[in-house]
């Protein structure tokens, strides 16, 4: 079985921005894959390629739409597809740059995303069933995932002076997916009504994963909103925190700036308070990526504590750097991006590594989303149990909480 057709063009992301959409075709089945986009991005990701011209502001990719329809579909139209290592393996090859900064790691995921659904549809399998067959995970080892829905925005996700840049919830309680969709939706909207009471209606507006970004100026405001609607939600207990803290965006000259400066030692005494004072049980990117003895710091403290350390920026999604984490006790998990790597395999070695090493793996989205719900399959098939998803608003994140309903109804075990 041959690729018969491989086509790209560019489409719109969840910000109205440029990004790749890649058809691969074995004679008339046709499978379609959509690239998201990051805003805090690591500095070690996979490069995205843009072509910095007059359209879009300079974000258009018509260049990586050009390199899938020429150099990749001229090399891969007649290839193979029910190898999906060694279709990876290709397009690696073919660019030949360590961040895939020649084709772009845009062009590159699309066509290996586009192929692994291509392979699924020709089979007659669910897409998590092919991908679980990948990462080798077997039927047995299959789970719906707790969804971590950012419901406060903050960072570059919001245009509040609040420096954090998500405030989650995860309904760890929950018996089923379906029960867990509905208290995170449930939750939210007790606080959207909270927030307009204590903010006014403008406050209610919402960032780009689709949480509330009412004008906070510190971490405390908005747990103590969101403690406050998980209680009135009637969910105390069995909803807990999460936080995505995106340090890189407010480190400089080695100083931190939230509501003051604080050295990289104070910044660890201040998230202990924090983990103390609210129920939280994960924290990512606590510190900036190159901040490695804090990172090690408060691992060792939070550990004690029951809170998973989450590497992003630290991690992007990279083998080298995970294992580097690993032997260094960096921290406790990985957030799998997969657009941060770059192929459908190197995400899937990456998130067998971290759990190889006892780490919990979040398979999570980006801010500037799709409509393709690629991830949710992806979750299911590593049985990794955690999604980071948004907010059950806009579509480009509701099309993934409602793929995962689905997914249900093949009596996959929660979590």
């Amino acid at each position: 079985m041959k690729i018969t057709k491989l086509y790209a063009r560019q489409v719109l992301d969840s910000r109205g921005n440029p990004t790749v959409e890649v058809e691969a075709w074995f004679n008339h089945i046709r499978a379609t894959a959509i690239v998201p986009s990051g805003a805090s991005t690591g500095k070690y990701e996979a490069l995205e390629l843009r072509d910095g011209k007059k359209d879009y502001g300079g974000k258009s990719v018509l260049k990586a739409v050009d390199h899938v329809n020429t150099t990749i579909a001229k090399r891969l139209v007649g290839m193979e597809f029910l190898d999906q290592k060694a279709i990876d393996e290709f397009l690696i090859s073919l660019d030949g740059t360590k961040n895939k900064g020649k084709l772009g790691a845009n062009a590159i995921l699309g066509v290996s995303m586009a192929v692994a659904r291509l392979a699924a549809k020709v089979r007659h399998e669910e897409l998590y069933v092919y991908l679980g067959e990948l990462a080798g995970t077997g039927k047995k080892n299959f789970r719906m995932p707790i969804p971590f829905a950012n419901i406060i925005n903050g960072g570059k996700h919001a245009g509040s002076s609040l420096k954090i840049q998500e405030f989650m919830i995860a309904p760890v309680g929950a018996r089923t997916f379906a029960q867990a969709a509905q208290m995170c939706a449930e939750t939210y909207h007790v606080l959207k009504g909270l927030v307009e009471e204590k903010y006014g209606k403008s406050a209610t507006n919402v960032g780009d994963e689709g949480g509330f970004a009412p004008q906070l100026s510190t971490p405390e405001e908005a747990l103590e909103l969101i403690t406050a609607a998980i209680k009135k939600a009637g969910y105390r207990g069995r909803i807990k925190i999460a936080i995505d803290a995106a340090a890189s965006e407010f480190y400089a000259n080695g100083l931190y700036t939230l509501d003051r400066p604080y050295t990289p030692q104070e910044l660890v005494e201040y998230w202990v308070r924090l983990l103390k004072q609210y129920p939280i049980i994960s924290l990512e990117d606590p510190f900036d990526q190159d901040d490695v003895d804090s990172f090690a710091r408060l691992t060792a403290i939070a550990g004690k504590m029951k809170v998973i350390i989450i590497g992003d920026d630290l991690l992007v999604s990279n083998p080298e750097r995970i294992q580097a984490a690993i032997d260094k006790r960096l921290c406790t998990g990985l957030l799998l991006k997969v657009n941060q790597i770059g192929t459908v395999t190197e995400a899937i070695s990456a998130a067998k590594l971290a759990q190889l090493a006892g780490w919990i793996v979040m398979v999570s989205h980006r801010s500037g989303e799709t409509e393709d719900t690629f991830i949710a399959d992806l979750a299911v098939a590593l049985g990794c149990g955690k999604i980071k998803i948004g907010a059950p608003c806009r579509t480009d994140r509701v099309c993934k909480y409602n793929r995962l309903l689905r997914i249900q109804d093949d009596k996959i075990p929660y979590k």
